[in-house]
């Protein structure tokens, strides 16, 4: 309407004619590209569409945190281990019923299995899986079903492992499989991960990561969320610092240097981002360094090195240099009330060992409820933004 009245009004006008003086200031893109920053510019304009898609992540704890899927037709629901760290989803079979399968009893946690039988677009193949972890093996066949990750988000063909032997490590853990999150090189049996199956849907080939702290313990209360498709920008700073991988098998990366208050070691070390281990590994003589500087000691039952716990709060930061940047943990972030007597607390620090191959660090849950973890896959890098908590 005002457009048709200023086109009629404008012969009619004799009015002086005002010039400005213009300028160019360039291509934003090409700017963008020249400094590198052009793919970090439409992940973040991607991440403001309303189609990135987010799920939210269950706490147990603070130390086991869970994603809600579907599997099957119609879906059945089973709440799996958001894992980074390995690249194979499986989930429990509904016909195993022994006490590794059904779960410890005071796990605080009801197992959801699954039943192949009830489900119209499960395939059985003739292949069995193994798979042994840090801790805990599992096994049994190989199937496809639809996998639905809410939100819209669906695999119609999802290569993925029916578990009916698990050990014990997996009796005590509040979960009903694995949702494998790494590259198809770390894959066993050669299946595709589900990654790669979700890509085609997503407005860039990225994930990433928020995960919240509760410090009083959760048995599955919401505390966190995974975005595919971009950065959760509600809950992450805009400022992320990326680095590359160094393999494509975990996500895997340099680290730079490791302090932690009066000590420190610099000298590159191969690190692992792991959203499925609860706790921070290190090598052996690193945990001995920080639990001299925390006062820690070393509970021989537990086989854990605890501290008091009216100290949460004020032991020095975990100090990681990644990238150039520093990325401090705080101490409310690695020392966790695990329930243990005399006011005691676990530093959340495990030892790893390393074969000089693979990673000597593995950054779990401690390190990404501080910092955001941004995982790139259409460019093979990391980024890293801080998290923003309530406490």
């Amino acid at each position: 309407m005002h457009l048709i009245f200023l086109l009629f009004l404008a012969p009619f006008c004799s009015a002086a004619v005002f010039q400005l003086p213009t300028k160019s200031t360039g291509s934003l893109r090409a700017k963008l590209i020249r400094a590198g920053k052009y793919q970090e510019f439409l992940i973040t304009q991607h991440a403001a569409r309303l189609n990135t898609i987010s799920q939210p992540i269950s706490d147990y704890s603070d130390e086991v945190y869970l994603g809600n899927f579907t599997v099957g037709t119609p879906p059945q629901p089973v709440s799996l281990v958001l894992d980074t760290g390995s690249a194979n989803m499986w989930v429990i079979d509904a016909s195993c019923d022994n006490m590794f399968c059904n779960g410890w009893i005071g796990s605080n946690y009801t197992r959801q299995k699954f039943d192949t039988s009830k489900s119209s677009s499960f395939s059985r193949e003739n292949r069995k899986f193994s798979i042994q972890y840090g801790k805990g093996l599992c096994s049994g066949y190989l199937g496809t079903d639809t996998v639905g990750l809410g939100g819209g988000l669906t695999i119609r063909k999802q290569e993925l492992g029916i578990a009916n032997k698990l050990d014990v490590d997996f009796a005590v853990q509040p979960m009903d499989g694995i949702f494998g999150l790494a590259w198809p090189a770390l894959a066993v049996d050669q299946i595709t991960p589900p990654m790669q199956n979700l890509i085609s849907q997503l407005d860039v080939p990225v994930f990433s990561v928020w995960l919240d702290r509760k410090i009083q313990a959760s048995h599955g209360g919401s505390a966190g969320m995974i975005t595919y498709g971009g950065i959760d920008t509600k809950n992450c700073d805009a400022g992320v610092t990326y680095v590359p991988l160094t393999a494509k098998t975990y996500w895997q990366f340099k680290m730079d240097g490791f302090a932690v208050g009066t000590y420190s070691q610099y000298g590159y070390n191969q690190v692992i981002s792991d959203t499925g281990s609860s706790w921070i590994s290190a090598p052996y003589a690193m945990i001995n360094d920080i639990a001299t500087q925390t006062h820690a000691t070393w509970d021989e039952m537990n086989e854990i090195y605890t501290v008091k716990c009216s100290t949460m709060k004020t032991q020095p930061d975990l100090v990681f240099t990644i990238g150039g940047a520093l990325f401090p943990v705080k101490s409310v972030e690695y020392i966790l009330d695990i329930g243990l007597d005399e006011g005691k607390c676990a530093l959340a620090i495990s030892p790893l060992m390393a074969s000089g191959f693979g990673p000597s660090w593995i950054l779990g849950d401690v390190f990404i409820r501080q910092y955001c973890n941004i995982y790139d896959i259409g460019n093979a890098r990391i980024g890293f933004a801080n998290a923003h908590h309530s406490f």
